[in-house]
C-alpha cells in the first residue's frame, strides 16, 4: 500500500467512477471495497469506500454524498507516450464530460484530466527558448493536444 493515497470524493457513484476508470486504463484492479455497516448515514451494505490501482496507482474513492464536488484545483495527470494513447485515452475519458483547453478535460463525474504527450514536455525543455515558446503557443491554441502540430511549431 503507497503510503499517501489521492482520495476522490464522490456523489454516491464511486462503484460507477472506479469502474469505468479501470476499464479505461491497463494494470488497473479494485483492491478493496468497504461498506456501510448498520447506524451509519449511509444505507446499509452500500459502498463507502473503494481503494483501486490506475496503472498501478493507487487511488481512493469515496461515496461521500453531496457537499463536495471536483474543480480544476486538482487533476489527474497522464504521461502518454504517444498520439495514439493521447487520441484513445482523450476519447474514452471526455465521452460524457467535457473538453478544456491545454491537454485538459472533465470526464463525466467532472473529475479533471490533463492527458499529457511526452514530447509536449520535452520540446517545452528545449534550451533553445524560441523553439520552447513556439511549442507552448502552440499548445496554448489545442484542447487536446496534437504533437504533430507541436513538432511542427518546434521546427519553426
Amino acid at each position: 500500500m503507497q503510503k499517501i493515497t489521492t482520495c476522490l470524493w464522490f456523489d454516491n457513484n464511486a462503484e460507477e467512477a472506479v469502474a469505468f476508470y479501470t476499464s479505461i486504463f491497463k494494470n488497473s484492479k479494485v483492491l478493496e471495497v468497504s461498506r456501510w455497516g448498520e447506524g451509519g448515514p449511509g444505507e446499509e451494505g452500500a459502498v463507502l469506500t473503494m481503494r483501486f490501482q490506475l496503472d498501478g496507482v493507487e487511488i481512493m474513492a469515496l461515496n461521500g454524498g453531496p457537499a463536495f464536488e471536483f474543480s480544476e484545483a486538482i487533476s489527474l495527470s497522464v504521461d502518454c507516450q504517444s498520439q495514439t494513447e493521447v487520441d484513445e485515452l482523450w476519447e474514452k475519458l471526455v465521452e460524457g464530460g467535457a473538453e478544456s483547453e491545454c491537454g485538459w478535460l472533465k470526464d463525466k463525474f467532472g473529475l479533471s484530466w490533463q492527458i499529457v504527450p511526452r514530447l509536449l514536455l520535452e520540446l517545452l525543455a528545449d534550451p533553445d527558448r524560441g523553439k520552447s515558446k513556439r511549442v507552448m503557443e502552440a499548445m496554448l491554441k489545442m484542447k487536446k493536444i496534437e504533437t504533430s502540430v507541436l513538432q511542427e511549431a518546434h521546427k519553426g
